[in-house]
């Protein structure tokens, strides 16, 4: 996957797709045992790649990059003109489940509280039979030393994993997702955050109405003030400086992929 194929917001090149393109790109990578990691944007995400360069080019660098807030799919269909869906992290681990239920690929999850990937894996296998489960592991909240990394990659080698869902939170999960490119055999990591607390049942989800109308970050303030108050004050500068860079008064370059 290369820049070409994205559209450039803020620097951050944003992949112009539905969430059915989305679905068969991880499929096919997975298929033909290509290596790489999916991550999912908003517009936090864009902007935490506007401060921080390295971060930005592990987002570029990825096998693919979606839209996973509706700011972002109304820049990208305005700039691609075509067909652009919200890939939204909950409803694209989903949407993969559902597709490959019946094609034998192993799913590994990794993430999460004590007890929440398990929560996750023991719900999804229930809502789609048959759905293969190579493992799960809820990583400590601190750095782990270098034995224990090696420790979770055998893990998640002899589990014989396709695809691993990361659930880490935006920064660390892709950032874990880049280290590890090329050190665990899975084919495919898709950085998916919330998914683990939503799809698990620990946290509640938006109304879908209000996730479609692009407001779903209100009821995640309501939810969650003290710890996402930092992150929503920020959004009156993302359109700003979106309207500088859509005006030209102010260019962002966005690097090519390596």
């Amino acid at each position: 996957m290369t820049l070409g194929d994205r559209v450039n917001i803020l620097g951050t090149g944003i992949n112009p797709l539905t969430m059915g393109n989305a679905v068969a790109r991880i499929e096919q990578a997975m298929r033909e045992r290509y290596q790489g990691y999916v991550c999912v944007a908003a517009a936090h995400s864009v902007m935490d790649c506007l401060r921080e360069e390295s971060l930005r080019r592990i987002f570029n660098r990825s096998m693919m990059t979606t839209p996973d807030g509706m700011p972002l799919v109304w820049l990208a269909r305005a700039q691609a003109r075509q067909p652009v869906e919200r890939v939204y992290g909950p409803d694209l681990m989903l949407a993969v489940c559902q597709s490959t239920v019946s094609q034998g690929f192993r799913h590994f999850f990794y993430g999460g509280e004590p007890e929440v990937a398990d929560a996750l894996a023991a719900r999804l296998k229930t809502r789609f039979p048959g759905l293969e489960v190579a493992g799960t592991f809820s990583p400590p909240y601190r750095p782990l030393s270098i034995e224990e990394d090696t420790q979770v990659i055998q893990l998640i080698d002899r589990s014989r994993s396709d695809l691993v869902w990361i659930g880490l939170g935006t920064g660390k999960q892709e950032r874990w997702m880049a280290d590890h490119l090329g050190r665990v055999q899975a084919s495919v990591m898709v950085g998916v955050g919330t998914a683990f607390d939503v799809l698990s049942g620990r946290k509640s989800q938006a109304p879908r109405w209000l996730r479609q109308i692009g407001l779903e970050w209100l009821f995640r303030l309501a939810s969650e003030p003290h710890r996402l108050w930092r992150r929503y004050l920020e959004y009156p500068w993302f359109v700003a400086l979106v309207l500088a860079q859509l005006t030209g008064l102010k260019e962002f370059t966005m690097e090519e992929s390596t």
